[in-house]
């Protein structure tokens, strides 16, 4: 799939966007800017749901680790959020992109007028050429359950607004038949064509920890994004020129392919 003239949703994780300190990776983050601007400039509609919030809020709060409790959560989102929101607002800008903050909850999704409306404003913030950037609301959500997780959002994202594409950046270069961290024997499934139990079983259980995803989660959202016609694709996040590869229509990360109608 060449990209051009797609409308594709980028789903960054939070070891994409910041060190282990929860600091932001600045030399990551900007050439994610100046790429995804590229692929915007070649006539791409492109939605990005970013994580780190939470990730960046503790940074900026000097914490030695994610906080365990609620309030202490939603706290550091809220910090996390505004330095977020500046960088992209920063580094889009000197592309002279404009960008646009959509924070939503469980409730918003689950209620068809505010569906309705989320949609709506994701498809003018669209026609007006701007960069939406969605999150889930943290700083009003009480636990993970409401939506899951920013990979499940990303998916529901997708198929809501009908994209072609759903590539999630993450911390590892795809699926793998074991995880690469522990296996040295665990080899990459590049083509996924239908999600098994088997695919399924092999998946992991953790994310980094900072975040909340995991392999797990981006099985799920690919069983969501791919039931509804759209192309899944996950890949290192700390490779971004990898979207250049995938822009010329080369294989990159793990391709979960779209159920096709019958």
């Amino acid at each position: 799939m060449k990209l051009k003239n797609k409308r594709i949703v980028i789903k960054l994780g939070t070891s994409t966007l910041a060190h282990s300190t929860g600091r932001l990776n600045i030399r990551n983050v900007t050439e994610i800017c100046r790429i995804i601007s590229d692929l915007k400039n070649a006539g791409n509609e492109i939605i990005m749901v970013s994580s780190g919030a939470i990730g960046m809020g503790v940074g900026k709060l000097n914490l030695n680790k994610k906080p365990d409790d609620i309030p202490t959560k939603q706290a550091a989102a809220a910090i996390g959020q505004c330095e977020l929101m500046y960088v992209y607002d920063k580094l889009f800008g000197e592309y002279s992109h404009t960008v646009a903050q959509l924070l939503i909850t469980g409730d918003d999704l689950n209620n068809e007028e505010r569906y309705g409306n989320f949609k709506n404003t994701v498809n003018r913030l669209l026609e007006l050429s701007v960069i939406p950037i969605i999150n889930e609301n943290d700083t009003i959500g009480t636990d993970e359950i409401v939506i899951g997780d920013n990979d499940t959002l990303a998916a529901i994202a997708a198929t809501s607004l009908d994209a072609d594409l759903l590539v999630i950046l993450s911390d590892i270069e795809g699926l793998y038949t074991a995880d690469p961290r522990k296996d040295k024997n665990a080899k990459q499934i590049k083509v996924i064509e239908e999600i098994t139990p088997e695919i399924e079983a092999i998946a992991g259980t953790k994310g980094t920890a900072l975040g909340t995803g995991g392999m797990q989660k981006k099985i799920a959202a690919a069983k969501i994004a791919t039931a509804a016609g759209c192309d899944m694709i996950i890949a290192n996040g700390r490779k971004p020129k990898l979207l250049y590869d995938l822009a010329d229509g080369k294989q990159i990360g793990s391709i979960f392919l779209a159920k096709k109608e019958q």
